[in-house]
């Protein structure tokens, strides 16, 4: 079994533009439970590594700089089951440190063009790749399934602190789906420019039958679109880093912290909030 260290440690960000605003952040540092599948990625593969065991190779979909498929790769190797990851887009060579470290992991990488991809889930589509690589578990794009769901919901069984309100970044949805079903209220922030809450919503309704908890998502912080920034986001993580010595990845949770520091300065928090930023 992998050796993941869970519960994932919390630690207070202590921040001057917070304590004058009153506001208690803490952080979920999700992203030490693995060095190779941090935070919401083993969250999301947990309940799916026995089907994938089953059928013995385990194929996914994701963009050029996909955590997602970075993760499903070293989970392959450290459990012994193939896997294959279908990139967005057309190859480029040399290929980036993601999908260099994917390969590195023994996943096999085939390509769709934009378009194609964007049909990835249709029974043409589907076919082919069965044609092309026989029998497989399908997870689909960021692991956001119901299995996901499932393991990101055990996330807020590890908060025994009192919390007003949890913050996430959200890509596929899987993770909030997950944590909106504990007991806090949780804010989303989509790091792409399409809408999610209907995506959101089915994911709790294929899990739990309906949608439940209390969440929202907290839109105009993508900064372009997913796995795009401005100078202004930039600039954030860079004194991000300085103050707290924490570097943000910068698709997912450079764009959540932003938001987040961004609603305290509107005073969108009375003082006493306690708030939980997830750290994946």
């Amino acid at each position: 079994m992998l050796d993941v260290q869970l519960p994932s440690p919390l630690s207070e960000l202590h921040d001057d533009r917070l304590a004058c605003a009153g506001v208690r952040v803490l952080l979920k540092r999700d992203d030490l439970v693995h060095p190779e599948i941090p935070g919401n990625k083993w969250r999301k593969l947990k309940y799916n590594l026995p089907a994938a065991l089953e059928a013995g190779t385990l194929l996914t979909f994701g963009g050029a700089y996909s955590n997602h498929l970075r993760a499903v790769a070293a989970a392959g190797r450290h459990y012994g089951f193939n896997t294959i990851g279908v990139v967005r887009g057309e190859e480029h060579l040399p290929l980036n440190p993601s999908l260099s470290a994917a390969v590195a992991n023994g996943m096999r990488l085939t390509y769709l063009d934009r378009a194609t991809y964007r049909l990835k889930t249709s029974s043409p589509v589907l076919s082919r790749l069965h044609q092309e690589f026989g029998d497989f578990y399908l997870v689909p794009e960021g692991g956001s399934n119901p299995a996901a769901v499932r393991g990101c919901a055990e996330l807020a069984a590890e908060l025994t602190t009192p919390v007003d309100a949890l913050f996430c970044a959200v890509g596929t949805g899987g993770t909030l789906a997950g944590l909106a079903a504990g007991p806090h209220p949780t804010i989303g922030v989509p790091v792409l420019k399409a809408p999610l809450e209907d995506d959101v919503v089915a994911l709790q309704h294929a899990t739990f039958g309906e949608r439940v908890g209390n969440w929202r998502l907290l839109d105009g912080y993508h900064f372009g679109g997913y796995a795009k920034r401005t100078p202004i986001l930039t600039s954030f993580i860079d004194d991000f880093k300085a103050r707290h010595g924490l570097l943000l990845d910068w698709i997912y949770e450079a764009k959540m912290m932003y938001a987040l520091f961004d609603q305290v300065h509107r005073r969108a928090f009375p003082p006493g909030t306690t708030i939980v930023a997830l750290i994946n």
